[in-house]
């Protein structure tokens, strides 16, 4: 319904430098008034462009995060554990598909978002490219990914983007329950076996600190940080996100009685936050710049699955254009 007024997007004359400006200050007072923006909306190119780098890069994200967790659905160590996995991952290209439809509201079509993504030209977070080696890693993409995204997430749910808010209302929902879901693997296992400890620590170990970059490059190398609060895409720093993350997890594991793999951590009485140590930003950049554990074999995969799909998609689009071409009979 929002895409229909898009189409004539980009060929409007510029407007005069004056009225540009003008139109401009009129932009950031409804934002500043907390306006919601909608896509009949007039909106800087330059937020119209942060929006769509933002919205295709988390949908990206939600598609390639199927990958690890899928991993797993046909090892998961019962029936239960199966048909909850099943449900996550069918909740992850939900979401991806909120947030596809979200995009496309800024005149982007899906098609040139799958291309951006299959070509390698599009991001997507870090954090899917290590591997998932064992059950308990299911269980700390639950609990550390999941609950990084949420912290994330919730924020957004006032973007000042109304679309975009409006999709992350149910994700974060959703979300939500993937926390819940991995916790409780987690303290499963933690409560388990010697093994089943020893599995659970592993996977601590592993995705803790793939958890910490997720949040992305500290406040004073991040170069979207201050126009996207500006603009209230965004509401908090990524370094004030992460220390709220670190604060509500730490105490979780000690609960589960596993060692967050941090010989620098330490509860500081005077800010009344949790410091950790240096974090390895040569790792976050290697990984994003492609090489990390699983790049490769992550594109790989969704390229195979487009091109696996592809007869489907050409079938409906046959099939639309049949019905778009039959007139209907008279009463």
């Amino acid at each position: 319904m929002y895409t229909q007024a898009l189409d004539t997007h980009g060929k409007e004359p510029p407007p005069a430098a004056g009225e540009s400006a003008a139109r401009a200050q009129r932009f950031q007072a409804r934002v500043d008034a907390e306006d919601k923006i909608e896509p009949k909306d007039w909106m800087p190119d330059a937020y119209r462009q942060t929006l769509i780098r933002q919205i295709s890069q988390h949908a990206h994200s939600e598609i390639v995060g199927m990958l690890p967790e899928g991993n797993w659905i046909t090892r998961a160590p019962s029936l239960r554990r199966k048909a909850v996995l099943i449900a996550k991952v069918q909740d992850e290209g939900g979401h991806g598909m909120y947030l596809y439809s979200a995009a496309e509201t800024l005149g982007i079509s899906r098609a040139q978002m799958f291309e951006q993504l299959l070509s390698g030209s599009a991001k997507y977070s870090s954090i899917f490219n290590y591997p998932t080696l064992t059950w308990a890693d299911v269980g700390a993409i639950g609990w550390l990914v999941d609950g990084a995204a949420i912290m994330n997430q919730i924020p957004i749910c006032r973007c000042s983007y109304g679309p975009y808010a409006r999709a992350m209302v149910r994700i974060c929902k959703e979300e939500s329950f993937h926390q819940r879901q991995g916790f409780e693997i987690m303290l499963t296992l933690a409560r388990g076996s010697g093994a089943q400890r020893a599995m659970a620590q592993d996977a601590l170990n592993r995705w803790w600190w793939p958890s910490i970059m997720m949040f992305g490059p500290s406040d004073a190398d991040s170069r979207h940080t201050a126009q996207s609060m500006r603009w209230k895409i965004k509401r908090f720093s990524n370094d004030e996100l992460r220390q709220k993350f670190i604060d509500i997890t730490v105490p979780q594991a000690q609960f589960l009685g596993l060692s967050i793999p941090d010989r620098a951590l330490r509860f500081d009485p005077a800010t009344q936050h949790y410091l950790i140590g240096p974090i390895d930003w040569n790792e976050f950049h290697a990984v994003l710049a492609g090489h990390g554990p699983c790049n490769r074999e992550r594109l790989e995969a969704r390229r195979a699955a487009d091109e696996a799909g592809r007869w489907v998609r050409e079938a409906a689009a046959a099939h639309a254009m049949k019905q778009h071409g039959r007139t209907p009979r008279a009463a």
